[in-house]
């Protein structure tokens, strides 16, 4: 996509009856127009007779040019239908409906760019670019500036050096840069005196009646003698007490930037801070000296705005790490490729809602000869939830020192509802099989696994039971059954039955239920393989709202 070099900065006035017009620039070309944003259109029309791919305007030769891109009834400019037409400011685009939005382009220049500058220097009367120090010399001034700004210097030497060359081209007393604080208000960040003079951010007062008429302009504010300024500037406590006779206040903003998820096309920039001056004298600021600051202050913003940026990007790259190693961690916990035991055919899948999930499983020999295997679903999802898990599977691995599962539950449960400040619980099921297929199962608030027997599809329990780390003082403990050979035991999380589609219903109990008997007689990876694409098929068309995990027990007697 072109980034716009043109000395200009365009934007489209729309008006749609029954709305209030509505200003959206254009940021880069080609700018597309037309119905909805499945083409990927930047500006969005609503209007049901306009053609998806309707128009666009594209940059060249130092122009705007608008392209009839396939609109039925044809593109207007100033009531001419074309093909293609050359922009001017002022010119207005119509679609030839009646009652369609009307569109005006708007080009002015911009104060943005140094090469803009550069080419509106031949324009300042000589006798204006005679004045202190020279036109020429303020320009040399910002060139050295610009330059500095996008060194590889540390920041602060750059920022420092900025408002040394604000002071020189403006002969201010204060220069001052402010950012603002989490609450929105701006704060001194750096101040600079005469002669280089670092001054400390405390001690310094700027006036804030002329920061907050720069901020709410969205616009220099630029007083050569402030007993001739408006009444509320005049007047204002600092300026008084200060003896203040001259202010500059250049509010500094990001770009804005195209939003394709947002109900407006466009976000405006953010503030980004301020750049301050002010002098105990008057001072007579040329036009020049005017666009030199405009100009200083935009390339201070889109350093200020990149050093943000950058910083975010390193901030996320290291988030990206630290989950990347999480997500390593937690697969390496959860079993690869289950293999069979004597008296067990297993099969099992965990897919994650995030990069990490607080879904695990988990099959273990025990001392006796039993095998556990169990699943548990910690509320909440993400890193939180995976740091729960992986604490959660280290306590449960005791179970292999013989201890009581009861016992093990019960503990977890008191020491969660102790450290209350964590958040979070888990619904879990564990279960115990030994060869001889005698089951013993506890559970804590988690859906009953599905027993097929002999094709039939029935639930294991249906009372009720508190999660672990939810009620303080719960009593668990264990249940037994005898299995079959043949049996299989589906354990699932509710990122299953929970699954939404895009009328927003749920995949639900009685449709996994119907799943699992049409695959009641199959094999495991078969039983596993159905019931994930029926998953996956409701859900079409909807982002993965919860971890997915599934874990099949199948018990048979073991050969002699």
């Amino acid at each position: 996509m072109q980034e716009l070099s043109q000395p200009t900065q365009a934007e489209l006035e729309v008006s749609s009856p029954g709305s209030a017009p509505e200003v959206v620039p254009i940021p880069h070309t080609p700018f597309l127009i037309g119905r909805g944003s499945d083409t990927g259109n930047h500006l969005q029309l609503s209007d049901p007779r306009i053609s998806r791919r309707c128009a666009a305007i594209v940059a060249g030769n130092g122009a705007y040019v608008l392209e009839d891109r396939g609109h039925r009834q044809g593109i207007f400019v100033n009531g001419q239908k074309v093909a293609q037409s050359v922009l001017a400011d002022g010119d207005v685009i119509e679609f030839g409906i009646e009652g369609s939005p009307r569109i005006t382009f708007r080009a002015r220049p911009s104060p943005q760019s140094v090469e803009a500058m550069l080419s509106r220097i031949s324009s300042i009367p000589a006798a204006e670019s005679s004045l202190a120090g020279g036109g020429l010399g303020k320009l040399n001034l910002l060139l050295e500036a610009t330059s500095l700004l996008h060194s590889s210097l540390p920041l602060e030497s750059v920022l420092g050096a900025m408002l040394d060359h604000a002071m020189s081209i403006t002969s201010a007393d204060r220069a001052l840069l402010l950012e603002p604080n989490p609450e929105g208000e701006l704060k001194v960040r750096l101040g600079r005196g005469s002669g280089g003079r670092t001054l400390e951010p405390e001690s310094i007062t700027p006036s804030q009646t002329a920061l907050r008429q720069a901020v709410s302009q969205r616009a220099a504010v630029i007083t050569d003698d402030l007993n001739l300024a408006d009444l509320s500037l005049q007047n204002a406590q600092s300026v008084v007490i200060q003896g203040l006779r001259a202010v500059v206040a250049v509010p500094l903003f990001s770009v804005q930037h195209f939003n394709a998820e947002a109900s407006a096309v466009f976000t405006p920039g953010r503030l980004l801070g301020a750049l301050y001056l002010d002098s105990r004298r008057p001072t007579a600021f040329s036009n020049l000296d005017r666009q030199i600051l405009e100009s200083l202050g935009a390339q201070a913003a889109s350093i200020l705005d990149n050093a943000r940026l950058l910083v975010r990007e390193r901030e996320q790259r290291r988030m990206e790490q630290e989950l990347s190693i999480a997500r390593d961690i937690q697969q390496g916990l959860v079993p690869q490729g289950l293999h069979d035991f004597p008296h067990l055919a297993l099969c099992g899948t965990h897919t994650p809602c995030d990069t990490v999930g607080g879904d695990y499983y988990d099959v273990f020999p025990l001392s006796d000869g039993s095998t556990a295997f169990l699943i548990a679903d910690v509320s909440g999802h993400g890193l939180g939830a995976a740091l729960l898990t992986t604490m959660l599977q280290g306590a449960l691995s005791g179970l292999t020192l013989g201890t009581s599962p009861a016992k093990v539950f019960n503990h977890i449960n008191g020491f969660l509802c102790e450290h209350a400040v964590v958040g979070r619980y888990a619904t879990m099921f564990f279960g115990m099989i030994d060869a001889a297929g005698a089951f013993e199962f506890i559970y804590a608030g988690h859906p009953s696994p599905m027993l097929i027997r002999d094709g039939r599809v029935s639930d294991i329990y249906t009372e009720g039971s508190f999660p672990v780390g939810l009620v303080e003082g719960a009593e668990f403990s264990s249940t037994h059954m005898q299995l079959e050979p043949g049996d299989t035991l589906v354990l699932f999380t509710d990122g299953i039955v929970e699954a939404p589609n895009t009328n927003r219903e749920l995949f639900g109990f009685p449709r996994l239920r119907a799943v699992v008997e049409s695959c009641a007689r199959g094999s495991l990876d078969e039983l596993q393989r159905v019931v994930l694409n029926a998953v996956t098929e409701f859900s079409r068309g909807t982002p993965q709202a919860d971890d997915i995990t599934l874990l099949l027990v199948r018990y048979r007697k073991p050969n002699p």
